[in-house]
């Protein structure tokens, strides 16, 4: 397939300007995608995009991913009712620095045919003066041009100001200007960036005569009409800091049955027979879940590491399998606190853990059980585990018990855990 047939397939494609496919079977053409600053981190949203440059890179095309350094400080109005909070300089510098790191890990940037590149745009925006701007830029772009943008239309009833009006100004710029210093004649984007980026291939037909490119990619929603990339605790991120290996993993594991397929297609380099032959086996026996496993599997591996994926498996199946007490006592803290993320925590000290039987330490001194008498029955039928390894009733803890030196892991029945901190 075509890189255009194969973003077809993938259900990858919203539209695009006639003409393109043509472009990219002629020629490795250059290509560039704008991630705006707004935080230290990439968030999954941005994937699709990252997705789509991958694809475009292994085609022989040459990608581009510009940071807004400059676009940043006047916010994007697409998809906003209202106005966006602009962030001070220094914050965002450093959220470039932020998503320069994690933009490295999905491309190629040393080969010598088609190298990835990433561009700053603050670099021939901060020394533009705002009327060599409003002449060099503002001449060509006229405001009815500009009101017929889904991104202005929708903000006439609740107000816009001037900033944000400009915007798709200043990104068509961006285009330009990649297009005459750089040979870069597509821009990519969301489906909401549709006019941002025709505004910079009229800019291109207007000042260079020239003749460029847009494609966007469709939002991405989820089947039962809930937003995509969010979770109880908001986004899930790029940066392991704000979103562990484990709950990314877990995520994309809880994916539904019918959407499934679909972030396979958009989210995974798997091929279309490897994805007819995972989906058949997932018809076939639909409670092993295998999509929602290799789906997992392969975004966690991309995203983070193979290391980071087996990591994630390891704390599933000590939360929600059968593991070992090697198991638990090979996470590190960080990892340990990520996979229990949640869970009740109770703070007691070192003499009543060492010196209280284990009926007062699960029910006096921490509220893992309601009772002494509770307590004592579900010790004496089997149903309380310490670090994964059942215990009786006559457990005494001792220095080994101690996970990285300061934890105990309580399970009580199959899935309520608890964690003991000495304190």
């Amino acid at each position: 397939m075509s890189f255009i047939q194969e973003l077809k397939w993938r259900g990858m494609i919203h539209d695009f300007i006639p003409g393109l496919e043509e472009q990219l079977s002629k020629e490795s053409t250059t290509a560039y995608v704008g991630i705006d600053p707004t935080a230290d981190s990439l968030h999954i949203g941005n994937l699709v995009q990252i997705m789509t440059m991958i694809h475009f890179q292994r085609n022989g095309h040459k990608p581009i991913l510009l940071v807004g350094g400059a676009t940043g400080m006047v916010g994007d109005p697409s998809g906003k009712d209202s106005e966006r909070k602009l962030l001070p300089e220094d914050v965002i510098k450093q959220n470039i620095e932020g998503i320069k790191k994690q933009l490295l890990k999905f491309l190629d940037f040393d080969s010598n045919k088609n190298s990835a590149e990433i561009i700053n745009n603050i670099d021939w925006f901060k020394d533009f003066s705002f009327l060599d701007f409003i002449r060099d830029a503002g001449k060509h772009i006229t405001i009815n041009y500009m009101m017929t943008k889904d991104s202005v239309k929708s903000r006439l009833e609740t107000g816009m100001s001037f900033t944000e009006f400009t915007y798709q100004l200043v990104q068509g710029y961006d285009f330009y200007y990649l297009f005459k210093h750089k040979n870069c004649k597509v821009q990519l984007g969301g489906s909401d960036q549709w006019g941002n980026i025709v505004t910079g291939t009229e800019l291109i037909r207007k000042k260079e005569r020239g003749e460029a490119y847009a494609l966007t990619t469709p939002l991405i929603e989820k089947a039962d009409g809930s937003k995509f990339g969010k979770s109880d605790g908001g986004n899930i991120w790029l940066d392991e800091n704000k979103t562990s290996a484990f709950k990314f993993y877990q995520f994309w594991l809880n994916t539904s049955d019918e959407d499934v397929e679909k972030y396979l297609k958009i989210f995974t380099l798997l091929d279309q027979k490897q994805i007819s032959d995972i989906m058949k086996e997932q018809v076939e026996n639909p409670h092993y879940r295998v999509a929602q496993k290799e789906l997992a599997k392969q975004v966690t591996c991309l995203v983070h590491s193979k290391d980071k994926f087996e990591l994630a498996l390891k704390a599933s199946s000590i939360l929600f399998g059968k593991s070992t007490y090697d198991d638990v006592a090979s996470l590190s803290e960080k990892d340990c606190l990520n996979v229990f993320e949640g869970v009740s925590t109770y703070e007691v000290s070192e003499k009543n853990i060492f010196k209280s039987d284990i009926v007062d330490l699960l029910s006096s001194h921490t509220s893992v059980f309601n009772s002494k008498s509770e307590a004592r029955r579900m010790l004496e039928s089997n149903s309380v585990s310490l670090n994964k390894v059942k215990i009786t009733i006559d457990k005494k803890i001792e220095n080994k018990d101690l996970l990285n030196d300061k934890y105990l892991l309580i399970q009580k029945g199959k899935k309520n855990y608890f964690i003991i901190i000495i304190k």
